[in-house]
């Protein structure tokens, strides 16, 4: 069997994942790691070059462009990690001709994210990556959005968060299920019947389970690739919930895993 699903857990002190929509006075971050960053690091664990001229997409991108991945975040609020600024000021004279340059920037606290992998070990850098998630080292040092804000994948003993997980295709009949990662919209059919003067049924158009023990829902939309012509990220919305959605719920892209009994969806 050449395929693997495998899971890692990457940490950090501090994260920042750039917007490239620009509020004047503030740099601001996507609050989950989002697919494009994602390849980076796995770029960076097995050596792969990263961005180096105009026009010319880097070669990680290009080589695990295909690979799908799934993210879960740890340790979060409802979805959300805590956030602070910090203000950055270089007044050095041969860096900034035109004056001191004044930069406000979000970076994200404590961001940690559990990340899933589908892998084709008969592919070369796919088998690569495998061999060095297990055995905890990388060619480069992975980082969240920015150099300063290394990333680690061992446990608070220094051990390894790697595993390796039997899964099987989701192929429908389900009971009520939850799905432990992002779930990325585009796989999900909006329901064609709307039951009139049904607040639940109205504003529940992705079958969503409800009950006391449900908490919370959390949307964002984030980069899910790279445009080759413009040279920009494509984007799409994504929902993350603990919530359980119906059998019937049309989700593409879902895997069971047999040892964690929950679903995951890799795209």
């Amino acid at each position: 069997m050449t395929k693997k699903l495998v899971s890692f857990d990457l940490t950090a002190d501090f994260g920042f994942f750039k917007k490239p929509d620009y509020n004047d006075g503030i740099l601001l971050s996507y609050n989950m790691l989002h697919r494009p960053a994602l390849l980076g690091i796995l770029g960076s664990i097995i050596g792969l070059r990263g961005y180096e001229r105009k026009g010319e997409l880097p070669e990680y991108y290009q080589r695990l462009c295909d690979l799908p991945v799934g993210i879960e975040p740890l340790s979060h609020e409802r979805g959300n990690f805590q956030k602070t600024t910090v203000k950055y000021t270089n007044t050095v004279g041969y860096a900034n001709a035109d004056g001191n340059l004044l930069v406000e920037e979000m970076m994200l606290i404590k961001p940690a994210y559990r990340c899933y992998l589908l892998l084709d070990v008969s592919n070369a850098d796919h088998e690569r990556l495998f061999v060095n998630l297990k055995e905890g080292r990388a060619d480069y040092i992975p980082y969240l959005g920015k150099n300063e804000f290394q990333a680690w994948w061992l446990d608070e003993h220094g051990e390894p968060t790697f595993r390796e997980h039997e899964f099987e295709e989701r192929k429908g009949g389900l009971d009520g299920f939850g799905v432990s990662t992002l779930v990325d919209k585009r796989n999900v059919t909006l329901k064609d019947r709307i039951v009139e003067d049904d607040f639940f049924e109205n504003y529940n158009p992705y079958e969503i389970v409800l009950s006391r023990n449900t908490t919370f829902m959390y949307f964002e939309r984030l980069p899910v690739g790279i445009d080759t012509e413009l040279f920009q990220y494509e984007m799409h919305d994504f929902a993350f919930s603990n919530f359980s959605l119906k059998s019937d719920t049309p989700i593409g892209s879902l895997y069971f895993l047999r040892d964690l009994q929950s679903y995951v969806q890799l795209s």
